[in-house]
């Protein structure tokens, strides 16, 4: 049985690698036939997004994935399983996300992306997976941390991400 709170570091070169492990997650997140709720975390530049457009495109999106800032979620009901990629940094208070109905998005079949999961904290449930994004030389290190036994047994089946893939 694999213990909550393992954990795995990738290095990503670029925009592309970080894609490429989005695409990864969704593979993963098609594979379960379950929901999937992953929290991203780190600065503002560190690739929240861009991962985030990995995800949607690998379910099946083609057009523009943008972080919805000002919206606070972008829904992708049309995919398979839907999706909705959530921006909370602009979130004044936790409480707004009642007003917006958020525990609806959560319905066990979709997959929840949620950039700055801190700002609705107490309300947001808890996460699968958390990926931490930070610079490291030239790109960016990935922390992937399961936080449910969902979460425990994508990471074990999550591949290396490199510059083949």
């Amino acid at each position: 049985m694999t213990v909550f709170g393992n954990e795995r570091r990738f290095f990503l070169d670029g925009e592309v690698e970080t894609e490429a492990l989005g695409r990864e997650l969704a593979r993963l997140a098609k594979e379960s036939g379950q929901g999937l709720i992953v929290f991203l975390e780190g600065d503002l530049g560190m690739g929240k997004t861009t991962l985030s457009r990995g995800v949607i495109r690998a379910l099946g999106h083609e057009g523009a994935v943008k972080s919805p800032t000002y919206t606070l979620v972008e829904p992708y009901e049309d995919l398979t399983p839907p999706a909705y990629h959530f921006d909370l940094y602009r979130l004044g208070d936790p409480e707004e996300l009642e007003y917006m109905g958020i525990r609806d998005y959560f319905t066990g079949q979709s997959v929840c992306l949620i950039e700055w999961p801190e700002r609705g904290e107490g309300l947001l449930p808890d996460a699968d997976l958390e990926v931490h994004l930070e610079h490291q030389g030239e790109g960016r290190s990935a922390v992937v941390r399961a936080c449910s036994e969902l979460g425990a047994s994508l990471l074990n089946e999550l591949e290396l991400i490199g510059p083949d893939h």
